[in-house]
């Protein structure tokens, strides 16, 4: 399950605001991560940096994290924020310091990269009492949207492995094709 990386080929797709702000608002996006202004971020598949664009104004520093070179060109085309800087690693292998980001957050790309590896790195790298936000695609869903059904998470599953991984899960919300998680390190 899981493990479906969107098509680079596509990227025109991410930036449709009317479609992606229909599964997640930035409103919702930000009251999840609750910012203070002074926090240093990291977005997870964070593709075309249209979600890194809602979240860079209210932080002091996101790094936009995608494990495709494709996605972070389009976002140099697009205009990257001078706060954002742009890292191609795979969630599994992240280039931070332990304890470093006081945040994360993944919009539709959690069942990309969701295994114990990549939950454990997430958890290294994020300082204790960190919020990681998580808004993906449902396996309840009825996948006219996002990727296949099979390939997605459950609301369940996902918050079960965030609490294996040292997650204290705080709040839990499933919608009709998605569902967010907000979730802080202990």
């Amino acid at each position: 399950m899981g493990y479906h990386t969107f098509d680079a080929d596509r990227a025109d797709k991410l930036e449709d605001a009317r479609q992606r702000y229909r599964f997640l608002s930035a409103e919702e996006l930000l009251w999840a991560l609750s910012p203070d202004g002074d926090e240093t971020v990291a977005d997870l598949g964070s593709g075309t940096g249209f979600y890194t664009d809602d979240v860079a104004p209210t932080v002091d520093h996101v790094s936009a994290v995608d494990v495709q070179d494709a996605m972070h060109d389009y976002y140099r085309e697009k205009g990257v924020p001078e706060n954002v800087d742009l890292v191609t690693s795979g969630v599994a292998d992240l280039p931070f310091e332990t304890g470093s980001l006081d945040a994360a957050f993944s919009t539709m790309t959690y069942h990309e990269f969701a295994d114990d590896a990549a939950l454990t790195e997430i958890a290294r790298v994020l300082a204790p009492g960190a919020t990681f936000v998580v808004a993906d695609w449902a396996a309840s869903g009825r996948g006219t949207h996002g990727p296949p059904v099979d390939e997605r998470f459950s609301l369940t599953e996902a918050a079960s492995a965030l609490r294996q991984h040292g997650f204290d899960v705080r709040f839990e919300a499933e919608r009709p094709e998605t569902f967010l998680l907000v979730a802080h390190t202990e």
